[in-house]
């Protein structure tokens, strides 16, 4: 086996280095209050239901403007839309690189804002979408021109997405949509919302979910309160659907098998979260080390102690393998079926999602009470991390996944009978 980082990436990541230092460190330095002890304030229009303020989004959008023209921001996506079709083992490696590197407009973590975009909705409309539905928004999904919100969680299902309420109906050639969707993800600007609605089969069965795209300017759609969340701002409200009208034509894929087009890049996601999570607790690791080689404690360097050393020294053991795991599964998936890998997928994202919580709240705890400040960032990597434990699959669910594969329930081991 062979385990040297192929050329190409090394070389990527070495291109984004230098487009970071020349075009977006500039443009984070002449806006110091979004990425110091503010920024929680500055980005968050409190006044406004805790929305994000306009001018922190138009600057990532700048940041994303800048990403786009040197040919970075599209790097994952297809070459017909003007991606390079970047790999799951480049886009880990990416995604780890550029958390690793801290806090910055670089890789912001609200709304996974990156010079190297990650656009699964943009790969749903590009896989599954008529020809009309791409002409009308997939470049506008990229550029910002569109922005499509995801509605499949509700209030009285999560991860139990099949046994969801919200219905939809035919009524001559239209679809009629009732129900309420919350945390739904985006809607404080969208011009579109993704709603999956049971339109056949029986509550807990996969099929018989269809995917609606529902215009946000659709007479009975309303766009609730915002739910103030661990991390703000907020873009997670509560949406209500009145007999919701939309044409035939509205289905993303086909009729009942919504599901199943989320789930095609599900996994691509969820690896790529897993390294986002890797690269920010590799980070807490490498700056919690720093600081206890350079802080003197009854006149010798914190570092000297063992009480120090072996917690950051497990972290850093448990940084490499479930690095090795994250890069072995991404190779995975881009030779083979997601669902082959389902269970390593799960391993991945749910181990790297915790790591990156236990990293935050050590580097918390070697920095001493200047590490519980704002004017370090451990507690906002901590407050947004803390929902990859839950959101794209909790990590309840995660674990479930391996279980069932282990002992034979589902996936290669599945017994017969």
């Amino acid at each position: 086996m062979d385990f040297t980082v192929p050329q190409e990436i090394e070389a990527k990541l070495a291109e984004l280095d230098a487009f970071i230092a020349a075009e977006i460190k500039p443009l984070e330095d002449a806006n110091p209050q979004y990425f110091d002890h503010r920024r929680e304030h500055a980005r968050t229009d409190w006044d406004n239901d805790g929305q994000p303020r306009h001018e922190w989004e138009e600057l990532l959008a700048e940041m994303k403007r800048r990403a786009d023209k040197a040919g970075h921001l599209r790097f994952a996506l297809p070459k017909e839309i003007g991606g390079q079709a970047g790999s799951n083992l480049a886009m880990a490696m990416i995604r780890e690189h550029l958390a690793a590197k801290g806090l910055g407009l670089h890789n912001d973590l609200q709304n996974e804002s990156s010079i190297v975009g990650n656009f699964p909705i943009v790969q749903m409309f590009w896989s599954f979408g008529t020809q009309a539905q791409k002409d009308r928004y997939v470049e506008g999904m990229i550029t910002g021109g569109e922005r499509i919100g995801f509605g499949l969680t509700e209030p009285d299902h999560g991860s139990d997405a099949t046994w969801m309420e919200t219905t939809a109906r035919r009524d001559g050639s239209d679809w009629v949509i009732n129900g309420a969707k919350r945390f739904n993800t985006g809607l404080h600007n969208a011009t579109a919302d993704l709603v999956f609605a049971r339109t056949g089969g029986k509550p807990g069965e996969a099929r018989g979910i269809t995917c609606f795209i529902v215009p946000t300017d659709t007479p009975g759609f309303e766009v609730g309160h915002m739910w103030w969340t661990f991390n703000m701002p907020s873009d997670h409200p509560e949406v209500y659907l009145k007999d919701v009208r939309v044409p035939a034509d509205a289905i993303l894929h086909e009729e009942g098998e919504g599901l199943a087009c989320a789930q095609a890049f599900v996994h691509e996601n969820r690896i790529r979260q897993a390294a986002s999570s890797l690269g920010v607790a590799q980070y807490c690791v490498n700056e919690a080390a720093e600081y206890a080689r350079q802080r003197l404690v009854w006149g010798k360097p914190l570092a000297s102690n063992q009480a120090i050393q072996f917690p950051l020294a497990e972290l850093h053991t448990d940084c490499e393998m479930v690095r090795n795991l994250v890069y072995k599964t991404a190779w995975h998936l881009d030779r083979d079926h997601h669902m082959a890998v389902t269970d390593q997928v799960a391993m991945a994202n749910y181990r790297a999602n915790r790591l990156a919580c236990e990293a935050a709240d050590r580097a918390m705890q070697v920095h001493g009470g200047i590490g519980y400040t704002r004017h370090k960032p451990f507690e906002h990597i901590y407050r947004h991390h803390r929902r990859y434990r839950i959101t794209e699959g909790s990590e309840e669910i995660q674990i479930r996944k391996v279980a069932a594969d282990l002992l034979g329930y589902t996936g290669r081991n599945k017994k017969p009978g």
